[in-house]
């Protein structure tokens, strides 16, 4: 049976939701995170990243979300549920399941140690600076690069249902991750197409499973 090494608030939510998608049984090992908000040393055992989301699938240990639900489509979508036989279709699948690690999501990450600058662990006497330089890169690079990232997700999705055209894929579960925290951000005030995306994908009844599985995800602020 396939265990996923889950993580609280974490990018593995992704894979219990393809998991409950292709109805493929599992198990979950949990882990939570430390103070620092990093994951556990224990995970290291699994991985010698020591990071979240993580499988193991008989003697296989397959770690990155990408990697991750590549897999699991190609090994256990037997019925063909989320293969897509048009190319262009193909196409728009493979470019949105690497543009969200590969493009997106950095971005958010550095929006959120930034605003860390002026928190603890940083010294209360350096806060201050923390504060005023985060501000700063924030109003003069990265909010705007956010901004222009959202143009493009934005258009893409009023005019296509899905992130790959007409069919749900993979796609649209590597991309759930990052519109959620964009979303639970108050970014998607100004994406009406793609809010109406991230709550189609919501009402997903196997959406709903993996939260139940997994447990709610939060996104520091």
């Amino acid at each position: 049976m396939i265990t996923v090494h889950h993580l609280e608030n974490s990018r593995s939510h992704r894979v219990l939701w393809l998991l409950e998608e292709l109805s493929v049984p599992y198990q979950i090992k949990r882990y939570q995170r430390e103070n620092t908000l990093l994951a556990p040393d224990s995970l290291k055992k699994v991985h010698p990243l020591g990071k979240s989301p993580v499988i193991t699938d008989g003697n296989r240990v397959i770690a990155e979300s990408g990697a991750i639900l590549e897999y699991l489509q190609l090994k256990y979508d037997s019925e063909h549920q989320l293969a897509l036989t048009d190319e262009e279709e193909q196409i728009q699948a493979r470019y949105w399941l690497h543009y969200a690690e590969g493009s997106l999501m950095p971005l958010l990450v550095m929006k959120l140690v930034f605003a860390q600058l002026g928190k603890k662990p940083v010294p209360w006497l350096l806060r201050p600076a923390g504060i005023a330089l985060s501000k700063g890169i924030q109003k003069a690079w990265l909010n705007k690069q956010l901004a222009l990232h959202g143009g493009v997700i934005e258009q893409h999705l009023s005019q296509h249902r899905y992130f790959a055209g007409a069919r749900f894929s993979i796609a649209d579960v590597q991309m759930s991750f990052p519109l959620l925290a964009l979303q639970m951000r108050g970014s998607l005030r100004e994406m009406p197409a793609t809010a109406r995306w991230l709550e189609t994908m919501q009402q997903r009844a196997a959406w709903q499973r993996a939260l139940e599985q997994g447990g709610p995800i939060q996104f520091q602020s």
